[in-house]
This record gives C-alpha cells, structure tokens and sequence, in this order.
C-alpha cells in the first residue's frame, strides 16, 4: 500500500452544523450514522459535539477504511463501525434496533483522497496501478475483469451513462480493438488509449476523467447505491431527524435532488383532483438551498470545487 495520504474532509464544518443543529437538537443518547466514513474526518467532529450516552454508527465498504474506523473506537468507544455498502442502512441498523431511532445521518458521496492517491487501488487516471476500482476489495469484479469481458456497446454505454462522455463509443471502440492484442491490466494503459481516442480534451480536464469515472460509478454500483440508501433513510429516521448529502457529481446530485424534492411535496395524486396540502403527507422538508463550498475551500483543496452540500428534515 502506498504511504497514507491526507484527507482534507469537504464541507466539514457546515455539513456537521447541519446534522446536529436540528429543530429540536438531541442533548443526550442521540444516534447518528457517518454512512461515509472515509477517514474519519466528519466523524471526528461528530463525536467532538456528542455527549457520552450518544453512539455514532460509521458505515463503510473500504476495508482500509473500517480499519481507520477499528482504531478510532479503540480510543473512542461511541463509534461503531460497520464494514457495508450505504445502501444496507436498513439492514444494519434494523439489526441493532434503531429503524425510526436515528437523529441524523450524513452522506459524503464519491472517492477519499486515500483511495484517489493510492496507486495500487486503481482509481486514477494519472498514477499507474492494478486496474481495480472496487470501494470494497473483497467483492465484486474488478475494472479489470469487465474491461476485458464486456462487449462494445456495453463499454459504450456505461461510459455514456455513468461518465456523461459523449465520445463513448470511439473510446469503447479503442478499448476493445486493444484488448484483442494484448489484455489490459493497468490504469496507465487505460487511461492513455483512451486520451488517443478522445478527440477533444476538455480545458483542466485529463481526457479520461469522464471515462474513469463512469466505470468507477458502474463498478461500484454508486447510483443505485445512492438511491437505496436516501429510500432507507426515510425508515431509519426519526421525526425531526436530518439528512445531509455532499455529492461531488453531477448525476449523484440530481438523484438527491429529485428525492428531496419528490418526499417534500408528498403523495402525488391525479392532476386536478381538489386536494387539500394537509392532505399530501410529505415526508421530508428541504431546509435551505444547495450549498457549495466557499471560494477559500476550494482554494485550499481543488478537490472541493465540484461539491454541493443539500439537507433535509424527515417530518
């Protein structure tokens, strides 16, 4: 593994104000869930502003993560590590009895710094490694098993889908002639066929970006994932009980966007039936705009900039 890097936590102050300073803010025994922790930054400052009685459950599918996590409930005992997908909410927290218990959960989508820097995880376009890209590297296929077994259209159109690439198909083209000749095995190899396929690179844009991305977000099934996790959420809840997500792309945060707006506005009856607002039963209320990080932040950590930060409150 390479040398640990440093993780300079997004948003950090203001996604930990908006879980914890609720309507009514929980004074002791609260539950709160990191579905991301990463390593530990928001969990930290979490549990800096919880009283003793309180837990902190902190869900992650990276096995170095969790073991990050292990380290810090040695000298913290309220946090509670659990290696799962985000998108197990219910599961998990159905097990240790805290459906409709918890205060607050907060999603910090994407990639830590940790897994980006790594080389031998396989995630970036600029450090050659193991073609991988698993968040969880004890199931699943790798990047490297499916870009060699998946077929033309299917390269295609998980790079259009998830990448938002719109030269997909002369990538896949390129990427499938070249795995003819010889096995592709290493991001380097990758990411270099498909810059020579990428007929026009995007200014302070690597012209893989859009392609490692998708397959990233395909690999690891991040969407459906997301869209799991927010439908949970509803359940294991509390009323009063607040729901933040950082997403750092596009697609991630229109997802978020559509559930919020979606539980805001409650049933969806008939256009034109005579129904009363009481009589809608939202389920959640969007409290304030989408926020992104300030100009000094981004600044500080480049890595920020594509960030944008939405709360919501279960009713």
């Amino acid at each position: 593994m390479a040398a640990e890097s440093v993780h300079q936590t997004v948003l950090l102050n203001e996604a930990v104000s908006a879980l914890l300073k609720a309507d009514k803010p929980c004074r002791e025994s609260c539950v709160y869930v990191d579905a991301t922790f990463g390593r530990g930054g928001h969990s930290r400052a979490i549990l800096n502003e919880l009283d003793a009685s309180s837990r902190l459950i902190a869900f992650d599918r990276d096995p170095e993560a969790i073991e990050v996590a292990r380290q810090m409930q040695q000298r913290d005992g309220r946090l509670q590590p659990q290696h799962s997908a985000f998108g197990e909410l219910e599961r998990v927290l159905g097990g240790l009895g805290l459906v409709g218990k918890v205060d607050g959960i907060l999603l910090d989508l994407g990639v830590s710094s940790p897994q980006l820097d790594d080389a031998e995880r396989g995630f970036s376009f600029l450090r050659d490694g193991p073609l991988d890209m698993r968040m969880d590297t004890t199931t699943g296929i790798s990047a490297e098993e499916w870009i060699n077994s998946a077929s033309e259209s299917d390269i295609a159109d998980v790079l259009y889908q998830y990448g938002e690439e719109r030269h997909s198909r002369r990538m896949a083209r390129r990427i499938v002639a070249e795995r003819a000749e010889k096995r592709i095995t290493r991001t380097g190899e990758l990411a270099e066929m498909i810059k020579e396929a990428n007929p026009s690179w995007e200014r302070d844009k690597h012209p893989a970006t859009r392609a490692f991305q998708g397959i990233r977000l395909f690999i690891n099934r991040e969407l459906e994932q997301l869209e799991l996790a927010l439908d949970q959420a509803l359940e294991v809840l509390k009323p009063g009980g607040r729901l933040v997500i950082i997403s750092f792309h596009s697609l991630e945060d229109r997802i978020a966007k559509r559930f919020i707006a979606k539980h805001a506005k409650g049933d969806d009856f008939p256009r034109g039936l005579p129904v009363a607002q009481s009589q809608l039963n939202p389920k959640l209320r969007a409290l304030g705009k989408a926020m992104k990080p300030s100009k000094a932040e981004i600044d500080a950590n480049p890595r920020a900039r594509s960030a944008v930060m939405r709360i919501a409150v279960k009713l």
